[in-house]
């Protein structure tokens, strides 16, 4: 066991950086037996710091509205704030400061993760994200990694559980739709403005991540064929019933062709399947991945797909395994 810390600055303390900051807290010790060093958290940047949060077990005094000189100082820095800017420039700096980086970031990572990966190559950092996609399910890793000795044909899944849960309301217990969409607003599944969920933005961005992660190819969001769920009326889902089926909005990314000349395709759309299909039977909030390979078959990854514990889970194990990664450096030298 190091003495020496490894510093963690945290940009972001919403529902996933509150809960990110807790666990730091109340598992310290485990993290250190699992990590080889403490890890000590530096900072919280936040952009309001009179605004209310739930940081029982926190250090007081570590909320800054300075995410620049937390970054600076940091080992470790962990976005979890949202939006393009100023994260991605303080990533950037990060990285190029020395510092590796954890994102839960997909829309910054979809638009512009081509580059901050670049930088990260170049500067000798690492990024890693599989928060991004669908929280605490290791989706991500399981493409990239389980699956890096084998071909993947292709991916598919609900990875928005905003929109599975109207779906599910409207097709399971006859909700009409904009009631559902109403009452999941009400109950915070949607975002104040829901259309990153309702046009398909956010389930589109996991899918490009996936499609990155599984072929090496640079597709972007502009590359997706994307259709929402706002066009549909009460009679597309009363026809949907009379055939014995549903209707989920599908994420989808396939691959043709030679290695050489590979051809990927990604679309989001919402998609009729069998209300006995697993997809059919994928209930509220519920996301799940489907995942076929030459020589694994069909794999199915499923489970909550956002929600702060869950999300925090997936950005915590990212911060161990780059925390392991830097300890283990510390040691070679």
């Amino acid at each position: 066991m190091s003495s020496t810390p490894v510093r963690v600055a945290l940009l972001g303390a919403g529902t996933v950086g509150a809960a990110v900051a807790r666990r730091l807290a109340d598992r310290a010790e485990v993290f250190a037996g699992r990590v080889g060093a403490p890890l000590e958290l530096t900072g919280i940047a936040v952009r309001d710091l009179g605004r209310p949060r739930d940081l029982s077990g926190v250090l007081p005094g570590l909320l800054t509205d300075d995410p620049g000189s937390l970054v600076d100082s940091a080992d470790v820095v962990v976005e979890v704030m949202g939006g393009l800017q100023p994260a991605r420039g303080l990533i950037e700096r990060a990285l190029a400061g020395g510092a590796d980086v954890v994102t839960a970031n997909k829309q910054l990572l979809a638009q512009h993760g081509v580059e901050i990966e670049a930088l990260a190559e170049r500067e000798g950092r690492s990024v890693a994200y599989e928060a991004a996609v669908v929280a605490a399910v290791p989706v991500m890793r399981t493409v990239r990694d389980a699956l890096a000795g084998d071909e993947i044909r292709s991916i598919s899944g609900i990875v928005n559980g905003s929109t599975n849960y109207v779906l599910d309301m409207v097709a399971r217990l006859g909700v009409p739709f904009q009631d559902a969409v109403q009452q999941a607003g009400d109950r915070g599944y949607l975002e104040a403005d829901p259309t990153e969920d309702l046009e398909g933005l956010d389930a589109a961005a996991k899918i490009v991540l996936l499609a990155r992660a599984a072929w090496g190819v640079q597709v972007g969001m502009e590359d997706v064929q994307r259709e929402g769920i706002t066009g549909l009326t009460d009679a597309d889902f009363e026809e949907a019933r009379g055939t014995g089926q549903v209707i989920k909005l599908i994420a989808s990314a396939w691959c043709s062709g030679p290695a050489a000349d590979r051809r990927v395709e990604v679309a989001v759309r919402p998609t009729l399947v069998g209300a006995e299909h697993p997809f059919g039977l994928t209930r509220e909030g519920t996301n799940l991945v489907i995942i076929d390979a030459e020589s694994a078959g069909t794999l199915r990854l499923s489970g909550a797909g956002a929600g702060g514990d869950e999300t925090a889970s997936a950005v915590l194990g990212d911060l161990v395994n780059l925390a392991r990664a830097r300890v283990r450096a510390r040691e070679a030298d």
